[in-house]
């Protein structure tokens, strides 16, 4: 199963020449899933050509459990593998290849444990969710939250933790602000209006919000207990003898739950507005990405419960953002624990430690018959 998925490339970006269509790798779970009992239910995402989402079902009834993950992976750096990256390559006791730890590699461990499930004794259905563009738009889960609730009350994403429990995350905006001025000879700046100029004011607006942001908003769950932006992309001019007619900016805010995207992102544009009102400038802007909100599962909530007994740890916090607030929405209750290494994600060599096929196996086996078996 990991050969075939790793070679079913299902690459999501925002450049589109990189981007790639998921059905090979969502026919392969749907095929592998109904092999075991499971009805499937493979939908295009809307406004997203070429992706589509797999909903399976194994028995019936409410309050269900979901595994949930997605099937796409980043782009790989070509000439930086010492392996195939479309390829399961056994070696050093672990198993590499593209999306080994982020995360394939946790639906063939899924499959393989779910093999021994006796749909007669389920109390309450399983449920295999498998998405679209994760990885960049988060399309998929967006699509299947508009779709409505699943008949569930838990959620288990697989997304790599190190088979550790995760209960909360930050959420995620990518925006974009262009500063328009106007070009002209450097010789004189009356003859334009510099837009990095412009830029630096805005940059400057930002750090102070930032700054407000970080002393109003604590949470010591999380290891980085401030929300924070990250100033990733700036660009612009052309020729050190020109004044700059264009700058752009692009960055990431991760806020703590609680925190809403929408408000922030009102908040953020406005601010530059303020910080270039009167001015010579036109500003551009754009959401590279929809808001994707904080987690905060309830620690009393019954999966936490028992993935923290099953694990003998105590479900934590993260900086990265997952699926789980939209699964949240239809799912019930969300927690992320898998068998992969965040440090792996996205890295040439990416690889699963075969260490971690069996505790996954076991563990996936055992939360099904706390959650699922009468």
């Amino acid at each position: 199963m990991l050969d075939q998925l790793f070679a079913a490339a299902s690459v999501s970006s925002m450049i589109p020449a990189y981007d790639s269509s998921n059905r090979a790798t969502v026919d392969l779970l749907a095929g592998w899933a109904q092999d075991l009992g499971f009805t499937a239910d493979v939908t295009a995402v809307d406004g997203a050509p070429g992706k589509f989402n797999l909903v399976a079902t194994l028995g019936r009834g409410d309050g269900g459990l979901v595994f949930a993950g997605h099937t796409d992976t980043v782009p790989w750096d070509e000439g930086l593998w010492n392996f195939n990256p479309l390829r399961a390559t056994f070696a050093h006791d672990r198993v590499y290849g593209l999306g080994a730890s982020d995360m394939k590699g946790f639906f063939a461990l899924l499959l393989d444990a779910l093999r021994w499930v006796d749909v007669e004794r389920l109390s309450s259905p399983i449920i295999l969710i498998a998405t679209a563009d994760e990885e960049s738009t988060m399309s998929g889960a967006r699509a299947l939250a508009a779709a409505g609730p699943l008949r569930a009350r838990h959620a288990l994403i697989g997304e790599p933790t190190g088979l550790k429990p995760v209960r909360a995350h930050k959420g995620i905006l990518m925006e974009s602000v262009r500063v328009v001025g106007h070009a002209g000879h450097s010789s004189d700046p009356g003859l334009g209006a510099n837009a990095i100029d412009g830029m630096h004011t805005v940059i400057a607006a930002l750090s102070d919000w930032r700054s407000a942001l970080q002393r109003d908003h604590r949470d010591d769950t999380f290891a980085v207990p401030m929300p924070t932006m990250n100033f990733g992309h700036v660009h612009g001019g052309d020729n050190p003898n020109r004044i700059c007619g264009a700058c752009k900016l692009q960055f990431d805010l991760r806020p703590l739950p609680g925190m809403d995207p929408d408000a922030l992102r009102a908040d953020f544009r406005a601010r530059v507005e303020d910080a270039l009102a009167d001015s010579p400038f036109q500003i551009e802007f754009a959401a590279l990405l929809g808001g994707v909100p904080a987690l905060a599962t309830d620690a009393s909530a019954p999966i936490v419960r028992v993935v923290e007994e099953l694990t003998g740890e105590p479900a934590g916090a993260v900086a990265f953002a997952t699926e789980g607030p939209f699964l949240a929405e239809i799912a019930g209750d969300v927690v992320v624990l898998g068998p992969g290494d965040i440090a792996q994600a996205h890295q040439p060599d990416e690889y699963l430690s075969l260490a971690r096929f069996t505790p996954t196996r076991e563990l996936i086996g055992e939360v099904v018959a706390r959650l699922c078996i009468r």
